[in-house]
């Protein structure tokens, strides 16, 4: 059993601060093996956003995967956006641009999706493609394979096809070749898990868990929330992973669990249990 926490959409800049203590509590009374950070951890890509943040990760448990999201990339400084896009989230944030955990049991890597040339929009490129068949190929089939980045590449039934991470396809497609497992994302401030149906691969289907803001005032409808993601590889039966949706109880003052989805590997990829 394997337990990864997944907080995505930080917001530095615009959080509530009634949630950093809560948060940061609930997430080490957990212990997980790897916390997840999929994006925008700013509002604006300020170095005090980035600092605020930086000190806020040191509160979590390590090892920590974590990625950028648009917001983290400068939206009015036209030259830093074009010339250096991350260099303050790799000065304060995260140094590596893929970074990678793995053991026995999961393997998890992170890819950068966010864009200088576009504002909310992201996608994945050839290079970043070439690097998670690097990364997962080589693996025991047994270990489960876990990407994380910003933008999704599933959406929720009434999501916006605008918010779809550019070059999924040709991604799952790789993806499928080295039997990516779990696909970890933000962006949406939705907490939403399904498994892949639009590509149309034979015989894959991948799990995609998207987690809502964890602090960010911009709720869009839903309470903060964060992941919990129970990743159990039994030796004879396939793997199960559990998604649990913690949401911020604002009368306990508390995050705690709100609902709970469980899926299965099978022949035909990974489907709800």
């Amino acid at each position: 059993m394997r337990t990864v926490v997944q907080i995505s959409d930080l917001h530095f800049g615009r959080v509530d601060p009634a949630l950093l203590d809560p948060l940061a509590a609930a997430v080490n009374a957990i212990e997980p093996d790897v916390v997840v950070v999929s994006g925008d951890l700013t509002q604006r890509a300020r170095s005090a956003q980035f600092r605020a943040a930086g000190a806020f990760l040191d509160r979590l448990p390590r090892p920590q995967v974590v990625v950028p999201g648009n917001h983290d990339v400068p939206l009015y400084d036209i030259v830093r956006r074009f010339l250096a896009p991350l260099a303050r989230f790799r000065r304060h944030i995260e140094r590596d641009p893929a970074p990678f955990f793995h053991d026995e049991q999961i393997a998890v890597l992170g890819i950068n999706s966010a864009r200088s040339l576009t504002f909310k929009g992201g996608r994945i490129n050839r290079k970043q493609i070439d690097t998670v068949r690097a990364r997962f190929a080589g693996l025991d089939p047994a270990v489960v394979r876990v990407l994380v980045t910003h933008h999704p590449f599933e959406l929720p039934p009434d999501g916006d096809e605008d918010d779809l991470i550019g070059r999924a396809a040709l991604a799952m497609r790789t993806f499928a070749e080295c039997g990516v497992d779990l696909l970890l994302s933000g962006h949406l401030h939705r907490s939403h898990s399904q498994n892949t149906t639009r590509y149309d691969i034979d015989n894959y289907a991948a799990l995609v868990v998207q987690a809502g803001t964890a602090t960010s005032t911009r709720g869009r409808g839903e309470s903060n929330a964060f992941n919990v993601i129970r990743i159990d590889r039994p030796r004879i039966e396939p793997p199960r992973i559990t998604v649990e949706a913690w949401d911020w109880q604002a009368s306990q003052k508390a995050f705690a669990p709100a609902r709970s989805d469980s899926f299965r590997r099978g022949a035909e990829g990974w489907a709800r249990d």
